[in-house]
């Protein structure tokens, strides 16, 4: 029997996994919880700066989000704003740049303009850009190289002034850091990767690859695609397999927008739009993005993980007919297509920047350059039973005193309300204390 033994035990250090580890520390009466981390400091895979667009996805300006959607959005957005504030982290690693969501072409601009109405009500600071005031606000959008004005129609919704963009690598490190600060125990402990996880008196065993123990009452898995790589090996969640769709971004020379400048979402395609935005890791540059493209591996930039992609795919003929109605749809296979061609050398910037024109019209060849180590791993939940790939967050609950968690986009944004819910079943099972009252006061309006 291991003396490592804790109330909870988080599986994963990136965002999620650290904004349990905050709440649990700072708003219930918890002993001991604890942290394990794979690798050798928090936030280095999706978490880390450089590999997500650094966006506090609030619903206003995605216009794949339903109302409803956005008013959950909404919600935990506030709470990654309330907690930075609470802390005084706004210019530090809170930036405030304006946003918009761009319509071009008859047929979008309809789009945007309804949307905006359907939208301001939730979101009263939203206001309707027409292609004057576009060109005080984001000169690019509007001009052609030689100087004269874009031919098409188009309007954008945007705000100015709100809080947009974070670097949630840092926000993680922010929120551990704070939850050391409290009064419970809270281990973290690095270069700890765990292997399996097995039923003991306790609740849980964990045996990370190094052969170290640790026991939980309870255990949540904020581990990414590993978080349903676990739960097979358990034999939980079997019904489910992981596709994973890699990211990829090119960067600008120099400073070619003000702010965030969203694209209308094409609706028959499950991954984000092309959109622009400020790095603050890179001196302002913009950074266009992302690419999708679906890789063997759980992880990039790290090695080892692609015989984890074929088990965790879970491979059948379930499968099969999932990528086979996907790719019977003509606007997803054209999609996938060419996000493998913007992934070649040489040819790779000569397509893209065509697409990214819709947002820079006189955008060149050699205005970009594929940023190299940028970009992350989305863990896509395919739903075996249902035949069909699943949508936004993916979540297994035993009931039985352990939580596996997949959290695609808008994972960071809604990293402490996934925590929220996952605190309530916490509690509930171990008989703890939340101090609600003092949770949504410092984290909701």
């Amino acid at each position: 029997m291991s003396d490592k033994i804790y109330d909870v035990v988080i599986v994963g250090g990136g965002i999620s996994g650290a904004a349990l580890f905050y709440e649990l520390a700072k708003y219930t009466n918890i002993e001991k919880v604890c942290m394990l981390e794979k690798y050798e400091a928090l936030a280095t895979l999706n978490t880390k700066g450089t590999s997500n667009s650094q966006t506090i996805h609030v619903g206003d300006i995605e216009t794949n989000y339903t109302l409803d959607k956005a008013k959950i959005t909404k919600r935990t957005a506030k709470m990654i704003e309330k907690f930075c504030l609470q802390y005084g982290l706004e210019n530090k690693i809170m930036f405030s740049h304006q946003k918009m969501a761009l319509g071009v072409g008859k047929k979008e601009v309809e789009f945007i303009t309804k949307r905006y109405n359907d939208f301001k009500e939730l979101f009263p600071y939203l206001e309707l850009y027409d292609k004057e005031k576009l060109k005080e606000l984001e000169p690019k959008l509007v001009y052609m190289a030689d100087g004269s004005e874009r031919p098409e129609e188009i309007v954008a919704m945007g705000a100015q002034g709100e809080y947009t963009t974070v670097d949630f690598g840092a926000m993680t490190e922010e929120m551990a850091s704070e939850a050391q600060k409290c009064e419970a125990v809270t281990d973290i402990y690095y270069h700890s990767e765990v292997e399996n996880i097995v039923k003991s008196d306790i609740g849980y065993e964990l045996t990370t690859v190094k052969g170290v123990k640790y026991q939980a009452k309870y255990v949540v898995v904020n581990a990414g695609a590993h978080s349903l790589y676990l739960a097979h090996k358990m034999g939980h969640g079997k019904h489910m397999g992981c596709l994973p769709m890699a990211g990829s971004f090119y960067m600008t020379s120099g400073e070619f927008l003000n702010g965030k400048v969203y694209m209308v979402q094409n609706d028959k395609l499950p991954f984000a739009a092309l959109h622009g935005d400020p790095d603050i890791l890179a001196n302002g540059k913009t950074r266009f993005g992302p690419t999708a493209l679906m890789m063997p591996y759980l992880e990039r930039y790290k090695p080892g993980t692609y015989i984890d992609f074929f088990k965790t795919l879970n491979f059948d003929m379930n499968i099969v007919k999932i990528f086979w109605d996907l790719l019977k749809e003509s606007d997803i296979r054209n999609y996938v297509f060419k996000n493998f061609l913007f992934e070649v050398p040489y040819i790779n910037k000569r397509l893209f920047v065509k697409d990214a024109r819709k947002i820079v019209p006189s955008l060149t060849i050699d205005d970009i350059e594929y940023a190299q180590g940028f970009g992350g791993v989305r863990p896509q939940v395919l739903d075996k039973k249902e035949q069909k790939l699943m949508l936004g967050e993916a979540s297994i609950d035993t009931g039985e005193g352990i939580i596996f968690n997949m959290t695609p986009s808008p994972g960071a944004t809604s990293c402490l309300g996934n925590a929220e819910r996952d605190i309530k079943k916490v509690i509930s099972y171990l008989g703890l204390e939340f101090n609600e009252e003092a949770f949504l006061s410092d984290l909701t309006e």
